[in-house]
Order: C-alpha cells, then sequence, then structure tokens
C-alpha cells in the first residue's frame, strides 16, 4: 500500500514538473520569437532617418507627416516590454503608411533612386516583420492554450502565468483595414 501510494506521488510529481517545464519552455519560445521581431524592428528604426532625410527636400510642406513618424520612432525606442513595444510599433507602422500616403503627391521624390532604395529595404523588412509576427502570434498562441487548458491552467496560475496578447494591428489600423479603398479613375 505504501509502495502504491509512494508511486502515484511520484508520477504527480513528475507530472507536476514536466507541465511546469512545458509552460517554461512556451513562454521562453514566445520571448525569444519577440527577439526575433525586434531584431527587424530595429532595422528598420534604423532606416527611418535615412527615408525622413530622403523626403525632406520634396515634402515641405508634409512636415506633419514627418514629424508624426520621428515621433513614433522615438517611442518604439522607448519602448521597453514587448507590449510597450508593440502599441509603440503599431503607431509607427501607421505614421509610415502616412507617408506613403503623402509621397503619392511628389512624383519626383517617387523616381529618386535614394528613395526607392529606401523603399525597397523597407518594404523588405516589412515582409520579414510579417513573418516574424506570424511566428511570434503561433507562439503567442501555443502559450495561451497551454496557460488556459486543464491541467497546465492550474499550474499556470499557481505560478503566475498568464494570458499573453498577440502582436495584431491595434484598434486604429484594424478600422483602416477595414476600410474599402477608394478607387479614383
Amino acid at each position: 500500500m505504501t509502495y502504491l501510494l509512494l508511486a502515484i506521488l511520484a508520477v504527480l510529481v513528475f507530472l507536476v514538473i514536466g507541465l511546469y517545464n512545458r509552460l517554461v519552455k512556451l513562454r521562453n519560445n514566445r520571448e525569444n520569437a519577440f527577439a526575433d521581431i525586434d531584431v527587424q524592428l530595429r532595422q528598420r528604426l534604423d532606416l527611418i532617418p535615412q527615408l525622413v532625410e530622403a523626403v525632406k527636400a520634396y515634402m515641405k510642406h508634409e512636415s506633419s507627416v514627418l514629424t508624426d513618424i520621428t515621433n513614433a520612432r522615438t517611442n518604439a525606442l522607448q519602448a521597453r516590454t514587448i507590449n510597450e513595444k508593440i502599441a509603440a510599433e503599431n503607431q509607427l507602422t501607421g505614421a509610415l503608411q502616412g507617408l506613403q500616403v503623402a509621397v503619392e503627391a511628389y512624383p519626383d521624390l517617387k523616381a529618386n533612386q535614394n528613395f526607392m532604395q529606401l523603399q525597397e529595404e523597407i518594404s523588405d523588412i516589412e515582409n520579414k516583420l510579417a513573418a516574424a509576427r506570424r511566428f511570434f502570434n503561433s507562439a503567442t498562441k501555443e502559450l495561451n492554450n497551454a496557460i488556459q487548458t486543464f491541467p497546465s491552467n492550474i499550474l499556470a496560475g499557481m505560478f503566475g502565468f498568464q494570458r499573453e496578447p498577440m502582436f495584431d494591428l491595434g484598434s486604429d489600423q484594424r478600422i483602416k483595414a477595414e476600410e474599402t479603398p477608394k478607387l479614383n479613375f
């Protein structure tokens, strides 16, 4: 009888250890996925001053667009936590989209070689960011599923694991994404 109780206790201990270790691995996987995003974000942040300088000469009347980008970049550089970085990057993405709209009014700028090269580099980084965000969201979903499903949810609560947010568009960008595009012929 004693051996049976010890065996059951040993199985429960190994189960708890296994579940806890799985939660830790999933949390670390999510953090690693965000580190990949961080690398791409850093590259994008490094390109933005060059883009702003290339555009300044052409867009004297669009200084608010450039100011928005500069402010959004500053906020992104100051963000420390994953959630702060997500919010700051959503703001920066919106500011960059405002720049793309403003650039349409300047055909000489669109033909400028430096500007075109910077646009290509930023476009490449945006594509890499999209892939990194998908991987991050997948890692986040896996962690959240483990935190919310039985029996690991019991351990998650005991050890302070909590549901983590996805890297999404943000409410402002979601509204813009859902709008029907305006076509002018």
